[in-house]
């Protein structure tokens, strides 16, 4: 299957990603698009910090006479860590919060409470009922779709919109950043966390339980009503900065004794399974592929370089199979039901009900709006 795959000429992305569409240099979209939209758009420098400031002084000033003035999102990894380090820089008294969605690795515990520690910062954890949450897992398992961390990814977000709506808090700092991010997961890869509709279908068909205290919001909750009637607002410091990851990581060990992660996104002890061996080996995606290829664009890894990591496998045999009997038991699954599940057909968000039509009128929307910039497709 690899062997026939077309590779972009500068970047690494490739046919894995079904869509993906190459010019006559033979390179792709994203790097065309980023070229295009983002670079020209994209300021961290002086005159981003300019923009930031105003956007800072209010939260300053909407937080007067309040114990916080922010919510921070904190998994323990490098962009939601970095974020809260320059919010403390910054002058603002952020509320840290974390959803523990039961799969934490150490290192990920490691940091949070350093992080806390070290900056004297209040955290709030909210501890997904596990039963709830491996069963909405199981389901997304047995729906045989790529996208596993759905559940994970739901819970984080959701989580994280809903208590800032229902406390008041008007200001969500999150780690999102076109530094490490400006090319994004084709959707075939990485379906839309927040598509409440399919969560729901897939939960339905093969969940065994109600979601009773499970957090959920569709899409719409969050950008329209949270957004424009409750008066949250997103706010990405890290577009705004000179943010390269390698430095971060060194900063934040440096500071306050954080460990570092094999890879993005692995301070999940699942979705380093998921990502690292689960995506690649059943249906030969790569989340590497996207992850390099945005340090290449940004000037942080050659594409020598990324081609040799992505060579390798992301992490190694042993590792894998202890964490695939971790996985199936706390999923309450033999090793072999796991495996049997990863030889089932593979299936895609297609094959469930969805809001994939309303998701891309919005997405087209913010185009036009020029909020959007990355490919999103």
């Amino acid at each position: 299957m690899a062997a026939h795959r077309i590779i972009c000429s500068n970047c690494i992305m490739d046919t894995s990603d079904s869509k993906i569409v190459f010019d006559e240099r033979g390179w792709c979209e994203y790097c065309n698009n980023y070229h295009q939209n983002i670079l020209p758009n994209w300021h961290p420098d002086e005159r981003g910090m300019r923009e930031l400031e105003p956007v800072l002084e209010q939260i300053r000033k909407d937080g007067r006479g309040k114990e916080h003035d922010c919510i921070i999102g904190l998994s323990g990894g490098v962009d939601s860590s970095y974020v809260v380090l320059l919010a403390r820089k910054f002058g603002l008294r952020p509320l840290l919060f974390h959803v523990d969605a039961g799969w934490n690795s150490q290192q990920a515990v490691n940091n949070i409470e350093k992080l806390v520690d070290g900056l004297n910062l209040d955290l709030h954890t909210e501890v997904i009922n596990w039963q709830e949450m491996k069963d909405l897992q199981l389901a997304f398992f047995k729906a045989q779709v790529p996208h596993l961390d759905t559940p994970q990814d739901h819970a984080f977000f959701a989580g994280l919109y809903n208590y800032a709506a229902k406390n008041g808090i008007k200001y969500i700092l999150t780690g999102a950043n076109y530094s490490t991010e400006c090319v994004r997961e084709p959707l075939e890869w990485h379906y839309h966390a927040s598509d409440l509709r399919q969560l729901k279908d897939i939960h339905k068909r093969f969940g065994t339980r109600p979601l009773k205290t499970f957090p959920l919001a569709d899409i719409f909750k969050f950008k329209i009503y949270y957004r424009f009637v409750k008066g949250v607002r997103v706010v990405k410091p890290l577009n705004h900065v000179p943010y390269f990851k390698e430095a971060a990581m060194q900063e934040l060990a440096d500071t306050f004794g954080w460990q570092r992660y094999a890879h993005k996104h692995y301070e999940s002890r699942f979705t380093r399974f998921y990502e690292g061996y689960w995506l690649p080996t059943k249906f030969g995606y790569d989340k590497r592929r996207a992850h390099f290829s945005s340090l290449i664009l940004t000037g942080q890894m050659t594409r020598d370089e990324a081609l040799e990591k992505i060579s390798k496998p992301a992490y190694d045999p042993e590792e894998i199979a202890q964490d695939f009997e971790y996985i199936a038991t706390k999923l309450g699954l033999s090793v072999d039901e796991l495996r049997a599940l990863h030889a089932g057909p593979n299936k895609t968000y297609k094959d469930y009900k969805n809001a994939m039509t309303f998701i891309d009128l919005g997405t087209r929307v913010l185009r036009v709006l020029g909020v959007q910039k990355a490919v999103m497709r």
